[in-house]
C-alpha cells in the first residue's frame, strides 16, 4: 500500500443544497427520500468507529440498490454513474456501487489515503474455474501496507483481502493516483488515464462533492 506524496490527507464535503438543485436539475423525483436518508446516514456516523463507518455505508449501500449492468440501465456498455444518479434509479453495477461508498467514506472522515477503487478479475465458478470477469470493489487500508478490507456489490460481508481469492487485482486508484496491481509505486495520475473516473468526478462536483485539495 502506497503513502501518499501530498502530506495533507484528503477528504470530501458533499453540500447537499446543491445536491438537491442538482437532482431537480436532472428531473429526477422532487420527493428525494433516499437522499435525504444519505444525508442522515452521513451525519450520523461522521463521530463513529471505523469499523462502524464501513459496516453502516455497506448496509445502506446494499439496502438501497440493486444491482443491474449498465447495459440494461444506461444502455451502454460502460459508464460510471454518480451517486446522485445511481441513487435515482436505485440500481448500478460494480463501479456504481463502489463510487457511492467511497464518497460517503471520505465524507464521514476516512481519508483518500486509506481508500482504493480496485479493478480486479474475479474468478466465477468455484476456485478451480478459468473464467473470469472484470469487476470492482472498494478497498479500506487501516494504516500504509496494512492488508486491506474489501467492500463488495456481490457480497454484504466485509472481509479481508486474504479471504477473497477469488479476486486478483489489475489495479487500483483514487481521486488523484493509480497504482498498477500491487506495486507500491504511483503509475500517475487516475485522471488522466481513466476517462470515466474524471468525468464523474467531474459531474460529482456539480451534484456538491468537494476535494479538499484540487483534483
Amino acid at each position: 500500500m502506497p503513502t501518499r506524496s501530498s502530506e495533507q490527507p484528503v477528504g470530501a464535503t458533499i453540500d447537499f443544497s446543491q445536491s438537491r438543485s442538482q437532482w431537480l436539475r436532472y428531473g429526477y423525483d422532487s420527493e428525494s427520500q433516499v437522499l435525504d436518508q444519505w444525508q442522515s446516514l452521513l451525519e450520523r456516523i461522521e463521530l463513529l468507529p471505523t469499523d462502524e463507518k464501513l459496516r453502516q455505508v455497506n448496509k445502506f449501500v446494499h439496502e438501497a440498490l440493486n444491482y443491474r449492468l449498465d447495459s440494461d440501465l444506461w444502455n451502454r456498455e460502460d459508464y460510471w454513474a454518480s451517486p446522485l444518479e445511481t441513487l435515482a434509479h436505485g440500481m448500478g453495477d460494480c463501479e456504481d456501487f463502489v463510487i457511492i461508498q467511497y464518497i460517503s467514506l471520505l465524507s464521514a472522515g476516512i481519508t483518500d489515503d486509506q481508500l482504493r477503487l480496485i479493478y480486479v478479475r474475479a474468478r466465477i465458478g468455484g476456485p478451480a474455474s478459468p473464467i473470469t470477469r472484470p469487476h470492482m470493489v472498494l478497498g479500506y487500508y487501516p494504516t500504509p501496507g496494512a492488508e486491506p478490507v474489501l467492500l463488495d456489490s456481490l457480497m454484504e460481508d466485509i472481509l479481508p483481502a486474504r479471504e477473497r481469492t477469488d479476486l486478483t487485482p489489475v489495479f487500483s486508484f483514487n481521486s488523484s493516483e493509480l497504482w498498477a496491481g500491487g506495486a507500491g509505486a504511483s503509475a500517475g495520475s487516475s485522471t488522466a488515464r481513466l476517462s470515466p473516473w474524471r468525468d464523474v468526478l467531474n459531474r460529482m462536483r456539480s451534484e456538491g462533492v468537494s476535494f479538499n485539495v484540487s483534483r
